[in-house]
């Protein structure tokens, strides 16, 4: 058996990660609810146009698991561990959509509301984290720029011409 050892970042300032865990734990969990909770849209979203939103909430499930990796790994390189078990997520109170099928129009709203919920998260960490860690603060932008555009997308679909 290997003997492995783990080495701290010891570059890491303690209060900066502590600051940074602190914004980002509520934006790895509100990213892992929007992804359960988007599959289970995709699987029951009904209607005319069931496709493109059948095919586009594996998009927004993909965007929310890989953005939830990119904030908590940026935790853990600056030395922290993060909680992100189903548990702990479940018990954060997300939004916690009605089961069962559902028409697409009501599909999106609930989607985009989830969105929105994270958005408002991440709208917390780019602020706190401008003076605080600008190298998070990026992770946060980036996570922003990609919510926003899945916002537009799906929102897309309940506008009138």
């Amino acid at each position: 058996m290997t003997d492995t050892t783990t080495v701290p970042n010891t570059s890491a300032n303690p209060d900066v990660a502590s600051g940074v865990a602190q914004f980002f734990t509520p934006i790895v969990h509100e990213l892992i609810a929007l992804a359960v909770n988007g599959k289970q849209a995709h699987w029951h979203v009904r209607g005319h146009n069931f496709i493109e939103v059948h095919e586009f909430l594996d998009v927004v499930v993909a965007h929310a698991q890989e953005w939830s990796d990119l904030a908590a790994e940026r935790v853990i390189a600056l030395g922290l561990p993060i909680d992100a078990r189903l548990a702990t997520v479940a018990k954060a109170g997300s939004t916690n959509p009605a089961a069962g099928f559902k028409q697409a129009d009501d599909t999106i709203t609930d989607v985009i509301a989830q969105i929105d919920l994270a958005t408002q998260k991440v709208n917390a960490a780019i602020e706190g984290l401008a003076e605080l860690d600008p190298a998070s603060q990026d992770v946060a932008i980036a996570i922003r720029q990609g919510l926003d555009k899945d916002r537009w997308f799906l929102s897309a679909h309940l506008s009138v011409s």
